[in-house]
C-alpha cells in the first residue's frame, strides 16, 4: 500500500471521472428516448467518458502489476498527464517490465469485457462505447505488444515517453 500513497491525487481523479460517466449514463438513459439532439450528445458523451474510463484502468493494470513485480515508478507532476507514471528502466529489471506490460493487457482486455455485458448494444452510448473502446484495444495491441514481445525475446528495455531512467521512486 505504501507504494501506491504518490498516487492517490491520480486515484481521486480517477474515481471522479468515473462518477462522472456514471452519471453521464443515468442521464443517458433517461433522456434516450426523447431522440433529441442534445439526448444524442449525452449518449456520445456517455460512450467517449466509458472508452477514458477504460483507458485509465489499463494504466492502473500496468501500474499494479509493475509495483507488484517489484519495478521502479513515480507519477507524474501534473494531474493532466494522459500517462499514471513514469517508469525507471534503469533500475527496474526485465521481469518488472514484462509484468507491468501484461498489467496493462489484463485490464483491458476486463474493461472491454465489463463494456460488452454492461452497456445497450443498440443504444448510440452503447455503440460509441464499444466502438471506441475497441479502437483502443487496437491501438494497445499495435503500439505495445511489439515491445513487450522485443523484450521478452531479450531486447534492451524502451527508452523515452514513460520509460526512464532515474525517477525518484
Amino acid at each position: 500500500m505504501r507504494a501506491l500513497r504518490p498516487f492517490w491525487r491520480f486515484a481521486a481523479r480517477d474515481v471522479a471521472l468515473t462518477a462522472l460517466m456514471i452519471a453521464l449514463w443515468v442521464i443517458e438513459s433517461q433522456t434516450r428516448a426523447e431522440g433529441t439532439t442534445t439526448a444524442a450528445m449525452i449518449g456520445v458523451a456517455a460512450g467517449l467518458m466509458t472508452t477514458v474510463i477504460a483507458f485509465f484502468c489499463h494504466e492502473w493494470g500496468h501500474l499494479l502489476f509493475a509495483l507488484g513485480a517489484g519495478g521502479i515508478v513515480e507519477p507524474p507532476g501534473s494531474l493532466a498527464s494522459v500517462f499514471l507514471f513514469f517508469f525507471d528502466v534503469g533500475r527496474s529489471d526485465r521481469r518488472a517490465f514484462l509484468m507491468m506490460s501484461y498489467g496493462g493487457y489484463v485490464a483491458s482486455v476486463l474493461a472491454l469485457a465489463v463494456i460488452l455485458v454492461a452497456v445497450p448494444w443498440s443504444a448510440l452510448s452503447g455503440q460509441v462505447a464499444l466502438l471506441t473502446a475497441s479502437l483502443g484495444v487496437i491501438a494497445t495491441l499495435a503500439l505495445e505488444i511489439p515491445t513487450t514481445v522485443r523484450v521478452a525475446r531479450g531486447g534492451p528495455l524502451p527508452r523515452g515517453k514513460v520509460f526512464v531512467e532515474g525517477v525518484r521512486g
